[in-house]
Protein backbone atom coordinates (compact mmCIF):
# COMPACT_ATOMS: atom_id res chain seq x y z
CA UNK A 1 0.00 0.00 0.00
CA UNK A 2 1.32 3.45 -0.96
CA UNK A 3 2.52 5.78 1.78
CA UNK A 4 0.04 8.55 2.53
CA UNK A 5 0.45 12.06 3.90
CA UNK A 6 -1.13 10.74 7.11
CA UNK A 7 1.74 8.23 7.47
CA UNK A 8 4.29 11.02 7.06
CA UNK A 9 2.55 13.12 9.72
CA UNK A 10 2.53 10.18 12.15
CA UNK A 11 6.23 9.40 11.53
CA UNK A 12 7.26 13.04 11.99
CA UNK A 13 4.98 13.56 14.99
CA UNK A 14 3.20 16.53 13.41
CA UNK A 15 -0.22 17.30 11.99
CA UNK A 16 -1.28 16.58 8.40
CA UNK A 17 -1.65 20.34 7.92
CA UNK A 18 2.01 20.84 8.86
CA UNK A 19 3.14 18.23 6.34
CA UNK A 20 1.02 19.99 3.72
CA UNK A 21 2.67 23.32 4.52
CA UNK A 22 6.13 21.79 4.11
CA UNK A 23 5.17 20.18 0.79
CA UNK A 24 3.83 23.50 -0.49
CA UNK A 25 6.88 25.37 0.83
CA UNK A 26 4.90 27.70 3.08
CA UNK A 27 7.28 29.67 5.31
CA UNK A 28 5.30 29.44 8.57
CA UNK A 29 6.92 26.06 9.44
CA UNK A 30 10.08 26.36 11.55
CA UNK A 31 13.30 24.71 10.34
CA UNK A 32 13.38 21.93 12.98
CA UNK A 33 9.85 20.82 12.17
CA UNK A 34 10.51 21.09 8.46
CA UNK A 35 13.55 18.82 8.83
CA UNK A 36 11.48 16.21 10.74
CA UNK A 37 8.90 16.19 7.94
CA UNK A 38 11.50 15.95 5.17
CA UNK A 39 13.30 13.14 7.02
CA UNK A 40 10.00 11.26 7.36
CA UNK A 41 9.24 11.74 3.65
CA UNK A 42 12.66 10.35 2.75
CA UNK A 43 12.41 7.42 5.18
CA UNK A 44 8.95 6.38 4.00
CA UNK A 45 9.60 7.09 0.31
CA UNK A 46 6.52 9.30 0.14
CA UNK A 47 5.65 10.87 -3.22
CA UNK A 48 2.96 13.56 -3.21
CA UNK A 49 -0.11 13.14 -5.39
CA UNK A 50 0.69 15.77 -8.01
CA UNK A 51 -2.87 15.98 -9.30
CA UNK A 52 -4.38 16.51 -5.85
CA UNK A 53 -1.65 18.95 -4.94
CA UNK A 54 -2.14 20.94 -8.15
CA UNK A 55 -5.86 21.31 -7.50
CA UNK A 56 -5.05 23.14 -4.31
CA UNK A 57 -2.02 25.16 -5.40
CA UNK A 58 -2.96 25.60 -9.09
CA UNK A 59 0.63 24.54 -9.83
CA UNK A 60 1.97 21.18 -11.04
CA UNK A 61 5.72 21.96 -10.99
CA UNK A 62 5.74 20.76 -14.59
CA UNK A 63 7.06 22.58 -17.65
CA UNK A 64 6.23 21.66 -21.23
CA UNK A 65 8.98 21.83 -23.86
CA UNK A 66 7.92 21.81 -27.50
CA UNK A 67 10.63 21.18 -30.10
CA UNK A 68 10.31 20.91 -33.90
CA UNK A 69 12.65 17.97 -34.56
CA UNK A 70 13.80 15.46 -31.96
CA UNK A 71 16.14 13.85 -34.52
CA UNK A 72 18.15 17.07 -34.83
CA UNK A 73 21.42 17.30 -32.95
CA UNK A 74 20.70 20.91 -32.02
CA UNK A 75 17.44 20.79 -30.05
CA UNK A 76 18.39 18.04 -27.54
CA UNK A 77 21.14 20.33 -26.25
CA UNK A 78 18.55 23.04 -25.58
CA UNK A 79 16.47 20.46 -23.70
CA UNK A 80 19.54 19.40 -21.70
CA UNK A 81 20.15 22.97 -20.62
CA UNK A 82 16.50 23.34 -19.66
CA UNK A 83 16.43 20.02 -17.79
CA UNK A 84 19.49 20.84 -15.69
CA UNK A 85 17.77 23.98 -14.39
CA UNK A 86 14.40 22.26 -13.82
CA UNK A 87 16.23 19.68 -11.69
CA UNK A 88 17.65 22.47 -9.52
CA UNK A 89 14.18 23.91 -8.91
CA UNK A 90 12.37 20.53 -8.64
CA UNK A 91 10.32 20.89 -11.81
CA UNK A 92 9.33 18.06 -14.14
CA UNK A 93 9.36 18.17 -17.93
CA UNK A 94 6.89 17.04 -20.58
CA UNK A 95 8.70 16.91 -23.94
CA UNK A 96 6.76 17.22 -27.21
CA UNK A 97 8.12 16.81 -30.75
CA UNK A 98 6.20 18.40 -33.64
CA UNK A 99 8.20 17.04 -36.63
CA UNK A 100 8.00 20.48 -38.29
CA UNK A 101 4.19 20.10 -38.35
CA UNK A 102 2.29 23.27 -37.38
CA UNK A 103 -0.93 21.33 -36.74
CA UNK A 104 0.92 19.05 -34.31
CA UNK A 105 2.27 22.14 -32.54
CA UNK A 106 -1.25 23.46 -32.07
CA UNK A 107 -2.44 20.11 -30.74
CA UNK A 108 0.50 19.81 -28.35
CA UNK A 109 -0.16 23.30 -26.97
CA UNK A 110 -3.72 22.19 -26.21
CA UNK A 111 -2.48 18.94 -24.64
CA UNK A 112 0.01 20.80 -22.44
CA UNK A 113 -2.82 23.05 -21.25
CA UNK A 114 -4.92 19.98 -20.42
CA UNK A 115 -1.95 18.53 -18.51
CA UNK A 116 -1.94 21.73 -16.43
CA UNK A 117 1.71 22.56 -17.07
CA UNK A 118 2.85 25.70 -15.31
CA UNK A 119 4.45 27.06 -18.47
CA UNK A 120 5.96 26.21 -21.85
CA UNK A 121 9.37 26.51 -23.50
CA UNK A 122 8.39 26.82 -27.14
CA UNK A 123 10.64 26.35 -30.19
CA UNK A 124 8.31 26.95 -33.11
CA UNK A 125 8.52 25.75 -36.72
CA UNK A 126 6.13 28.53 -37.77
CA UNK A 127 5.38 31.36 -35.39
CA UNK A 128 2.35 32.68 -37.28
CA UNK A 129 -0.57 34.73 -35.96
CA UNK A 130 -2.71 31.62 -35.51
CA UNK A 131 -0.15 30.09 -33.16
CA UNK A 132 0.26 33.33 -31.21
CA UNK A 133 -3.53 33.66 -30.87
CA UNK A 134 -3.74 30.10 -29.56
CA UNK A 135 -1.04 30.72 -26.93
CA UNK A 136 -2.98 33.80 -25.82
CA UNK A 137 -6.31 31.94 -25.84
CA UNK A 138 -4.94 29.06 -23.76
CA UNK A 139 -3.29 31.55 -21.37
CA UNK A 140 -0.03 29.61 -21.38
CA UNK A 141 3.00 31.20 -19.75
CA UNK A 142 5.43 30.88 -22.65
CA UNK A 143 9.11 31.54 -23.34
CA UNK A 144 10.18 31.42 -26.99
CA UNK A 145 13.57 29.88 -27.72
CA UNK A 146 15.63 30.36 -30.91
CA UNK A 147 12.98 32.66 -32.34
CA UNK A 148 10.81 35.60 -31.29
CA UNK A 149 7.44 37.00 -32.29
CA UNK A 150 7.61 40.05 -34.54
CA UNK A 151 6.04 42.37 -31.93
CA UNK A 152 8.20 41.10 -29.07
CA UNK A 153 5.18 40.45 -26.84
CA UNK A 154 6.41 37.07 -25.61
CA UNK A 155 9.67 36.68 -23.66
CA UNK A 156 12.38 35.04 -25.75
CA UNK A 157 15.95 33.71 -25.84
CA UNK A 158 17.61 34.02 -29.24
CA UNK A 159 20.67 35.04 -31.18
CA UNK A 160 20.54 37.69 -33.91
CA UNK A 161 19.82 35.25 -36.75
CA UNK A 162 19.76 37.90 -39.46
CA UNK A 163 23.13 39.28 -38.42
CA UNK A 164 24.63 35.78 -38.03
CA UNK A 165 23.52 34.64 -41.48
CA UNK A 166 24.67 37.96 -42.94
CA UNK A 167 28.13 37.45 -41.45
CA UNK A 168 28.36 33.88 -42.76
CA UNK A 169 27.29 34.95 -46.25
CA UNK A 170 29.73 37.88 -46.30
CA UNK A 171 32.50 35.49 -45.28
CA UNK A 172 31.90 33.50 -48.47
CA UNK A 173 31.61 36.64 -50.61
CA UNK A 174 34.82 38.10 -49.17
CA UNK A 175 36.64 34.88 -50.09
CA UNK A 176 35.87 35.67 -53.75
CA UNK A 177 32.64 33.68 -54.26
CA UNK A 178 29.84 35.28 -56.27
CA UNK A 179 27.34 32.57 -57.24
CA UNK A 180 25.81 31.68 -53.90
CA UNK A 181 22.98 29.27 -53.20
CA UNK A 182 20.76 29.12 -50.12
CA UNK A 183 19.13 26.02 -48.60
CA UNK A 184 16.68 26.32 -45.72
CA UNK A 185 13.40 28.05 -45.00
CA UNK A 186 12.11 31.23 -46.65
CA UNK A 187 11.44 34.48 -44.82
CA UNK A 188 7.66 33.99 -44.92
CA UNK A 189 8.12 31.68 -41.93
CA UNK A 190 7.91 33.97 -38.92
CA UNK A 191 10.80 32.36 -37.08
CA UNK A 192 14.58 32.22 -36.78
CA UNK A 193 14.96 29.96 -39.81
CA UNK A 194 13.28 32.49 -42.09
CA UNK A 195 15.49 35.24 -40.68
CA UNK A 196 18.55 33.33 -41.90
CA UNK A 197 17.32 33.74 -45.46
CA UNK A 198 16.80 37.46 -44.81
CA UNK A 199 20.42 37.76 -43.65
CA UNK A 200 21.57 35.91 -46.78
CA UNK A 201 19.65 38.27 -49.10
CA UNK A 202 20.83 41.38 -47.23
CA UNK A 203 24.48 40.33 -47.51
CA UNK A 204 24.12 39.78 -51.26
CA UNK A 205 22.47 43.18 -51.76
CA UNK A 206 25.14 44.99 -49.77
CA UNK A 207 27.74 43.34 -52.01
CA UNK A 208 26.00 44.32 -55.26
CA UNK A 209 24.67 40.81 -55.84
CA UNK A 210 21.17 39.34 -56.12
CA UNK A 211 19.67 36.11 -54.86
CA UNK A 212 18.97 33.69 -57.74
CA UNK A 213 15.56 32.08 -57.19
CA UNK A 214 16.78 28.95 -58.97
CA UNK A 215 19.57 28.65 -56.40
CA UNK A 216 17.25 28.90 -53.37
CA UNK A 217 15.66 25.74 -52.04
CA UNK A 218 13.11 25.97 -49.22
CA UNK A 219 11.78 23.07 -47.15
CA UNK A 220 13.03 22.35 -43.62
CA UNK A 221 16.29 21.89 -41.70
CA UNK A 222 16.97 18.19 -42.32
CA UNK A 223 19.80 16.29 -44.05
CA UNK A 224 17.32 15.21 -46.73
CA UNK A 225 16.56 18.84 -47.59
CA UNK A 226 20.27 19.52 -48.26
CA UNK A 227 20.57 16.43 -50.42
CA UNK A 228 17.43 17.22 -52.43
CA UNK A 229 18.52 20.82 -52.99
CA UNK A 230 21.74 19.75 -54.72
CA UNK A 231 19.74 17.38 -56.91
CA UNK A 232 17.51 20.29 -57.92
CA UNK A 233 20.37 22.72 -58.58
CA UNK A 234 22.36 20.27 -60.71
CA UNK A 235 19.31 19.05 -62.65
CA UNK A 236 18.68 22.68 -63.62
CA UNK A 237 22.35 23.03 -64.67
CA UNK A 238 22.82 25.94 -62.26
CA UNK A 239 26.36 27.09 -61.57
CA UNK A 240 27.27 27.89 -57.95
CA UNK A 241 30.49 28.21 -55.97
CA UNK A 242 29.12 28.59 -52.43
CA UNK A 243 26.15 27.44 -50.36
CA UNK A 244 24.70 29.02 -47.24
CA UNK A 245 22.73 26.44 -45.23
CA UNK A 246 20.22 27.19 -42.47
CA UNK A 247 21.42 24.21 -40.41
CA UNK A 248 24.39 21.87 -40.13
CA UNK A 249 22.18 18.93 -41.08
CA UNK A 250 21.33 20.65 -44.36
CA UNK A 251 25.03 21.31 -44.97
CA UNK A 252 25.98 17.66 -44.41
CA UNK A 253 23.21 16.45 -46.75
CA UNK A 254 24.35 18.94 -49.39
CA UNK A 255 28.01 17.89 -49.11
CA UNK A 256 27.10 14.21 -49.47
CA UNK A 257 25.11 14.97 -52.64
CA UNK A 258 27.97 17.07 -54.03
CA UNK A 259 30.43 14.27 -53.29
CA UNK A 260 28.28 11.77 -55.20
CA UNK A 261 28.40 14.07 -58.22
CA UNK A 262 32.16 14.44 -58.06
CA UNK A 263 31.99 18.07 -56.87
CA UNK A 264 34.70 18.77 -54.30
CA UNK A 265 34.20 20.77 -51.09
CA UNK A 266 35.71 23.32 -50.67
CA UNK A 267 37.81 23.20 -53.89
CA UNK A 268 34.76 23.55 -56.18
CA UNK A 269 32.05 24.68 -53.77
CA UNK A 270 32.31 26.17 -50.27
CA UNK A 271 29.59 25.21 -47.78
CA UNK A 272 28.66 26.92 -44.51
CA UNK A 273 26.23 25.51 -41.94
CA UNK A 274 24.41 26.85 -38.91
CA UNK A 275 24.22 25.63 -35.26
CA UNK A 276 27.68 24.05 -34.68
CA UNK A 277 26.45 20.53 -33.99
CA UNK A 278 28.95 17.95 -32.72
CA UNK A 279 28.74 15.92 -35.94
CA UNK A 280 29.76 18.95 -37.97
CA UNK A 281 33.08 19.11 -36.15
CA UNK A 282 34.00 15.51 -37.10
CA UNK A 283 32.26 15.35 -40.50
CA UNK A 284 34.42 15.34 -43.63
CA UNK A 285 35.21 18.03 -44.44
CA UNK A 286 34.73 19.63 -41.03
CA UNK A 287 31.95 22.21 -41.26
CA UNK A 288 32.38 25.96 -41.21
CA UNK A 289 29.31 27.07 -39.26
CA UNK A 290 27.56 29.62 -37.08
CA UNK A 291 27.71 28.47 -33.46
CA UNK A 292 24.63 29.00 -31.29
CA UNK A 293 24.83 28.61 -27.47
CA UNK A 294 22.13 25.92 -27.46
CA UNK A 295 22.66 24.72 -23.87
CA UNK A 296 22.53 28.31 -22.57
CA UNK A 297 19.35 28.96 -24.55
CA UNK A 298 17.58 26.18 -22.66
CA UNK A 299 18.92 27.08 -19.22
CA UNK A 300 18.23 30.82 -19.57
CA UNK A 301 14.70 30.13 -20.86
CA UNK A 302 13.76 27.98 -17.87
CA UNK A 303 15.16 30.51 -15.39
CA UNK A 304 13.07 33.20 -17.10
CA UNK A 305 9.95 31.03 -16.97
CA UNK A 306 10.40 30.20 -13.29
CA UNK A 307 10.79 33.91 -12.54
CA UNK A 308 7.50 34.60 -14.31
CA UNK A 309 5.77 31.75 -12.46
CA UNK A 310 6.98 33.24 -9.19
CA UNK A 311 5.62 36.62 -10.26
CA UNK A 312 9.07 38.20 -10.44
CA UNK A 313 10.00 40.83 -13.01
CA UNK A 314 12.40 39.76 -15.76
CA UNK A 315 15.67 41.68 -16.02
CA UNK A 316 15.43 41.38 -19.79
CA UNK A 317 12.34 39.88 -21.49
CA UNK A 318 14.15 39.34 -24.81
CA UNK A 319 17.62 37.88 -24.32
CA UNK A 320 19.88 37.99 -27.39
CA UNK A 321 22.86 35.69 -26.79
CA UNK A 322 26.16 35.79 -28.65
CA UNK A 323 26.93 33.65 -31.69
CA UNK A 324 30.29 32.84 -33.32
CA UNK A 325 31.43 32.10 -36.86
CA UNK A 326 33.48 28.88 -36.65
CA UNK A 327 35.85 28.58 -39.63
CA UNK A 328 36.73 25.03 -40.63
CA UNK A 329 37.50 22.97 -43.73
CA UNK A 330 34.25 23.19 -45.74
CA UNK A 331 35.08 26.72 -46.95
CA UNK A 332 38.13 28.17 -48.69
Amino acid sequence: MATSIKDVAKEAGVSIATVSRVLNDIDVVNEDTKKKVLDAIKKLGYRPNIVARSLKTQRTSTIGILIPDIASQFYPDIVRGAEDVTNIYDYNIILCNSDFDVEKEKEYLRVLKEKMVDGVIYISSSLNEEILDLINELDLKTILVETKDKDGKLPSVTIDNIKASYEGTKYLINSGLKNLAFIGVNEENMNAWGERYTGFVNALKDSGLEADEDLCYFKNLTVKTGYQAIQRFTENNKSFDGIVCASDEIAMGAINALREKGIKVPEDVSVIGFDNNVMGSIFYPKLTTISQPSYDMGSVAVRMLIKILNKKELDNPNYVLNYELIKRESTK
